[in-house]
């Protein structure tokens, strides 16, 4: 009776610890294409666990586990930069941030934007290059960074941020963390980003490293060369940008008096509109050119 009652009980936990780990990974998952891949790979490891457990086939079981071996192979391979985020949270023991728990000390005021907004658009019209890294509740810290700064923890104001980004300043080529209302660290050095290596410069490749591994923080750019303001979101890059288009933006993720669910999706599908129209707009001028180059070559 005893040994019945460790079986049943074994099997519930079972069941109850795989039912709350898939219920993490579906909240945590935002995207419909990786959600559709992530409930594929779990109803092949249901099978084969079915399988294994209630049918006695050998050669089915063999077969079933090879798929489910290069499956997660190829799963490795495609989100080899959410398992290498997912072990460094491990690693460093930040389970609020894998449980996706808003942390109410790194969330801003409203000051926090409009001093944001005036010293972007101060930045962009002296044609400054400028990095601000905003955490909104990854819980950043300084091993998450090639190079953690200097310590700064002042109060953010528009004057400080100018006089970080000086040209004449040893502090100026790197990034600022803000957490909240506060100036954190200046001089960060970023991970830079994979995609769009031919596009992008350095500030704009480290603005998307950081928000690929970190979704809960945001990136302001301002280029160097053309003044042009960008902001990166888990990912994506929105370029360019008004100051009024990014004091909205600002407005909608870091104001905690408005919900952010929808208002993400939102913003987060305007990012990958901007993007797809870039890489549009970059094929038909390819086009175009092919053509000029047919014309040329038929004229001589």
């Amino acid at each position: 009776m005893n040994f019945w009652w460790l079986i049943n009980l074994r099997v519930l936990l079972d069941v109850l610890f795989a039912s709350s780990l898939g219920v993490l990974l579906f909240t945590r998952v935002k995207e419909q294409r990786t959600l559709w891949l992530l409930r594929g790979y779990l109803f092949l490891v249901s099978l084969a666990w079915f399988v294994q457990r209630f049918a006695n086939l050998p050669i089915t079981s063999k077969l079933v586990d090879a798929l489910v071996l290069a499956c997660s192979l190829s799963l490795a391979i495609l989100w080899q930069g959410e398992l290498r985020r997912l072990m460094e949270l491990l690693g460093t023991g930040r389970l609020a941030v894998i449980l996706g728990n808003t942390q109410k000390e790194f969330r801003a005021s409203s000051n926090t934007f409009a001093q944001l907004t005036e010293a972007a658009g101060r930045l962009s019209q002296n044609r400054k290059g400028a990095l601000i890294v905003v955490d909104m509740g990854s819980d950043l810290r300084p091993e998450d960074f090639l190079f953690p700064g200097v310590p700064i923890d002042a109060q953010l104001s528009s004057e400080l941020l100018l006089n970080l980004f000086a040209a004449d300043t040893p502090l100026h080529d790197g990034a600022v963390l803000v957490k909240g209302n506060r100036i954190i660290s200046a001089g960060v050095i970023l991970p830079l980003s994979r995609q769009g290596i031919s596009r992008y410069g350095t500030r704009h490749l480290a603005a998307l490293g950081i928000t690929e591994r970190f979704d809960r923080c945001i990136c302001v750019v301002v280029s160097e060369e053309s003044g042009t303001l960008s902001l990166a979101s888990q990912g994506r890059l929105e370029r360019p940008i008004t100051s009024s288009r990014l004091l909205d933006l600002l407005k909608e993720l870091l104001d905690p008096s408005n919900p952010s669910g929808s208002k993400s999706t939102n913003i987060n599908s305007s990012l990958k509109t901007t993007s797809s129209n870039i890489e549009t707009k970059v094929a038909q001028s390819r086009v175009n050119l092919g053509k000029i180059n047919d014309s040329k070559e038929s004229l001589n």
